[in-house]
């Protein structure tokens, strides 16, 4: 009875050729590998794998297709198959769930590599600066970070979360942090000192505007050229 149970199972499961329904789908669009490969932004050698069942495409290059081929994902992932496949649905299934999970962990890792980062060099920016500068070199020292070093960290940090959607639509509030720690960070370095006459004032909005504007600017550019290249 276990046997002929797990034998049904096992027959009725649907089999799938995902090569065979991209390929079906590029030639309909009378499209060339290597013009399909270009428009993917991948190898034409990728897209003869992938059309050969040699490979597997992840799922951000199969909702590419969808739209380039202008058909549905059902059409490309759960249609019908040929009766001579090579591969079954749950193992595509069990692809795609990995790849997600692949490119979901790499992009968190990016994401908090970026983070430390930008961290690190404020917070030793700020470390050297207090322990490690001589009073005759503090307004040299403040010129760089203040003028150079940081904003332009601020930039670049701003560009990079642009261009890899990190944070999604939370990266338009970026601009506020990073002009509040830009703010902030002035305040350690030239007020904190005078804390007996310290009061909000010491805050120089200036500083605010600067890195509100950088990364802005930052986040804006990048935002540009990730869209650019999904398309």
């Amino acid at each position: 009875m276990d046997d002929r149970e797990t034998k049904t199972a096992t027959d009725t499961e649907k089999p799938i050729d995902i090569g065979g329904k991209i390929r079906s789908a590029r030639l309909a669009c009378s499209m060339t590998q290597e013009q399909a490969a270009e428009a993917l932004g991948v190898s034409r050698q990728t897209m003869s794998n992938w059309e050969n069942g040699r490979t597997y495409p992840d799922i951000v290059s199969v909702i590419r297709m969808s739209d380039l081929y202008k058909v549905s994902l059902d059409h490309l992932l759960k249609e019908d198959p040929p009766m001579t496949p090579k591969t079954t649905s749950s193992d595509y299934i069990s692809y795609l769930e990995e790849s997600t999970n692949i490119v979901k962990s790499k992009k968190n890792l990016g994401k908090t590599i970026l983070i430390v980062s930008f961290l690190l060099i404020w917070v030793l920016g700020q470390i050297v600066r207090w322990c490690f500068t001589d009073p005759s070199d503090i307004m040299g020292y403040d010129a760089l970070f203040h003028f150079l070093l940081f904003p332009v960290t601020i930039f670049v940090f701003s560009l990079l979360c642009g261009i890899f959607d990190h944070f999604g639509k939370g990266k338009w509030c970026l601009p506020l942090i990073m002009g509040t720690l830009f703010m902030v960070s002035q305040f350690f370095s030239d007020e904190l000192v005078q804390l007996s006459s310290f009061s909000f004032s010491a805050f120089r909005y200036g500083y605010f505007v600067a890195g509100l504007l950088l990364s802005l600017l930052g986040v804006g550019l990048g935002a540009l050229i990730h869209r650019i290249k999904g398309r």
